[in-house]
């Protein structure tokens, strides 16, 4: 495709409107000599001249009225166009989209969601859950979150999280007809539930800590899931012991629908990250919203100190 000469259209426009070279030149902010190229490359690449030039004016030819006429009003709109994105950047006020898992969201997200809502009433999150990897420029998210900082280059990263805590679990009717599990040898001996990487399409291995040393365990498989939630619910129900962020299942936790097993062994997580793309780094919304997340952050760091 033909591209446009945008740039010499633009000084052409500049010499119509203010009457002359010297006058676009000042407007524009070069000299006189480099509209006048400009003028020049443009006719060349038109194949026709645009102006009739004298020592007192210029006037248009046929062809250059042609091109004023449709120029100058897609021009104002481009111009009109570049300001409103540029207010949109600098807004307080728009949609920010993001994609994240919904651990992520209950740890990283929902602590801070009351306060940032209370704080910018003209923002509105779009969150989209999803537990696989997302290219999150080709599906117009503005920034996603995952676990670790390990990104392709063109991102940017902000920790949201100190390292995070597994958790493997069970419902007490399944520990009362199986027994707990004393070390993570014994899950050999045990129905386990286990997660699949939905962008992987392979299920997850089983990590423990013993001795200081990091090992794996691929136990017996009874049920799969491509959703954390999935294996939650499934361990809930009494199916099998099921193994999660201790975050993402700390409701069922607390209420005793779920107890834990294994804690000595328990491998620590990377933390979550938000990353997004760096031209998104002066989308206001999204600053705003990192600001409050990391101010979340340092706080609890302070209060756990």
């Amino acid at each position: 495709m033909e591209r446009a000469p945008i740039h010499g259209i633009e000084v052409f426009l500049a010499i119509v409107r203010e009457g002359s070279l010297r006058a676009a030149a000042k407007e524009l902010g070069v000299g006189a000599p480099a509209v006048s190229l400009q003028l020049k490359a443009l006719e060349e690449k038109m194949g026709v001249g645009l102006l009739f030039r004298t020592t007192r004016s210029i006037e248009l030819t046929d062809a250059g009225r042609v091109l004023f006429d449709a120029a100058a009003p897609a021009y104002r709109d481009m111009l009109y166009a570049v300001k409103k994105t540029q207010e949109l950047g600098n807004s307080a006020k728009g949609t920010l989209r993001l994609s994240l898992s919904r651990g992520a969201y209950i740890t990283a997200i929902a602590p801070v969601l009351e306060k940032f809502q209370s704080d910018n009433p003209g923002i509105s999150l779009d969150l989209s859950l999803n537990e696989g990897l997302v290219d999150i420029i080709r599906d117009g998210f503005h920034a996603g979150i995952r676990l670790g900082d390990i990104l392709s280059p063109e991102m940017m990263a902000v920790r949201l999280t100190p390292s995070l805590t597994p958790a493997f679990s069970a419902a007490p009717s399944y520990l009362d007809r199986h027994g707990r599990p004393e070390h993570p040898r014994d899950l050999l001996n045990h129905h386990c539930i286990r997660y699949k990487l939905p962008t992987a399409k392979k299920v997850a291995d089983w990590h423990f800590t013993e001795d200081g040393q990091d090992k794996t365990i691929d136990p017996p498989t009874r049920l799969v899931f491509d959703h954390m939630t999935g294996v939650i619910q499934a361990a809930r129900e009494g199916h099998g012991i099921g193994w999660s962020l201790r975050s993402t299942a700390a409701e069922h936790l607390e209420s005793g629908d779920l107890e834990t097993l294994l804690d000595p062994y328990v491998r620590k997580l990377p933390p979550f990250y938000l990353y997004y793309p760096e031209q998104n780094k002066r989308v206001e919304c999204l600053r705003l919203f990192i600001d409050c997340l990391v101010s979340y952050r340092n706080q609890q760091a302070k209060n756990s100190a």
